[in-house]
């Protein structure tokens, strides 16, 4: 809902409802991936990584990525709900809420973008497609399997909930699970979840649903969901308009946050800026490394970075829904947040320039004309399984876990978001 003539837009620095938390600002910190969790443990390195963005004056902090099933990781490195976390959970969430800011849980299925070869795991798809990390392909969900993926999402919040998360991103984006079963050019199904728009959205309408009817509002639930996957055939806007308001009419979502880009056909559409190949080729496997002369230059593309790049596709949505949503994609200063604001966007989420200066909203809370020191060169995202980070700041490496160092291999080559 974009505001009415004459209605004053809120300051970013003033307090932001989603469902049942009150954040204390309203400048999010967008899901990265951390490379933070060796075998699947939550680790003190993670918790500090989101304390530091709690220190640094967000109003919440979304920790990524907590697959809703085993089969549903990126890789091994990755926890999962349904593991043991041994309170650390709750440690990191106690330790976020003690600097003040509220903390989200992304959850989600990664569909194709498992690595299935170090789950030790079939990927999962709508249909049998390239699962690319793995070198694999994926097996077709059968009735059975989304009926039970549908639970797992519904175990995670439930898990994230105990765990005292303020807040679940339900992930329908980037060509993760859910995002393939919108997709008409992944989802190749002849059943009622697949062909039409509404068969496409059953799945995603389903888990929302089932979130919501077992959750009530004890947890806030916020969608990340794709505008346009970036690749020919694929999902896109005006599909994307219609499945907001259907999320909004079946009332599963508190908020949403729209995005764009498919990690497994053109992940740089998302972030926009370089396209870091060489950084990239360093992290892999030989056998990977060589392909990637290949294949990077056609799947890394380079897109021209703009400040809030996805707003003008995201007003669409905004024009369309009543829900609070935030805008994400270069949010770098004062102009690029007061502008989401003036549009009626109710947050902004930053994830690069965070990276880069983890205390940017108290810098800017401080001078106004401040802008992020991020310069969108991507060097980031070849960093996400040795410990995401900004190649620009000092750097410590990651504690090696008890019984010896286990080293966190890049066998992706897409970046995970």
């Amino acid at each position: 809902m974009t505001l009415a003539p004459g209605t004053p837009a809120p300051d970013v620095f003033s307090p932001g409802r989603i469902g049942n938390v009150t954040l204390r600002n309203r400048i999010v910190k967008a899901a990265t991936f951390e490379g933070r969790c060796p075998r699947g443990r939550i680790t003190d390195e993670l918790i500090e990584f989101h304390t530091e963005y709690a220190r640094g004056g967000v109003g919440m902090t979304t920790v990524a990525y907590l697959a809703t099933s085993p089969e549903g990781r990126t890789d091994k490195h990755q926890y999962h709900w349904g593991m043991d976390d041994g309170g650390m959970l709750r440690k990191l969430t106690d330790s976020v809420h003690n600097e003040g800011a509220a903390i989200s849980a992304q959850v989600g299925h990664a569909g194709a973008v498992a690595n299935g070869a170090s789950n030790g795991m079939t990927p999962l798809g709508p249909s049998r497609i390239p699962a690319p990390t793995g070198l694999a392909i994926t097996k077709a969900c059968t009735p059975a399997d989304i009926d039970r993926i549908v639970e797992d999402h519904v175990r995670a919040a439930r898990g994230a909930y105990e765990a005292g998360f303020d807040a679940i991103e339900v992930h329908f984006g980037h060509n993760y699970l859910v995002s393939e079963f919108l997709s008409p050019r992944l989802n190749r199904r002849k059943d009622s979840y697949g062909g039409s728009l509404e068969n496409r959205a059953r799945f995603a309408r389903r888990i929302g649903r089932a979130i919501r009817d077992a959750m009530g509002d004890k947890i806030a639930v916020t969608m990340k969901l794709n505008m346009d996957d970036g690749v020919p055939g694929g999902f896109w806007i005006d599909e994307a308009r219609q499945v907001a308001r259907w999320l909004e009419q079946d009332g599963s979502a508190d908020a949403l946050v729209m995005t764009v880009g498919s990690s497994l056909l053109n992940p740089i559409y998302l972030f926009k800026g370089d396209a870091p190949l060489e950084e990239f080729a360093a992290t892999q496997p030989p056998v990977i490394k060589m392909g990637m002369k290949v294949v990077g230059p056609k799947m890394f593309k380079e897109y021209p970075y703009t400040d809030a790049y996805m707003f003008d596709d995201a007003r669409q949505i905004r024009e369309a829904v009543d829900l609070p949503m935030m805008l994400l994609g270069g949010i770098v200063d004062r102009p690029s947040i007061d502008k989401a604001m003036n549009a009626g966007f109710e947050f902004v989420a930053m994830g690069r320039g965070l990276l880069r200066e983890p205390d940017f909203p108290n810098k800017l809370r401080e001078d106004e004309r401040r802008r992020s020191l991020c310069v969108h060169c991507n060097r980031c995202m070849a960093t996400i399984y040795s410990g995401s980070r900004c190649v620009l700041r000092e750097y410590v490496p990651p504690i090696p876990p008890r019984g010896g160092h286990d080293t966190l291999q890049a066998t992706s080559l897409t970046p995970q978001v």
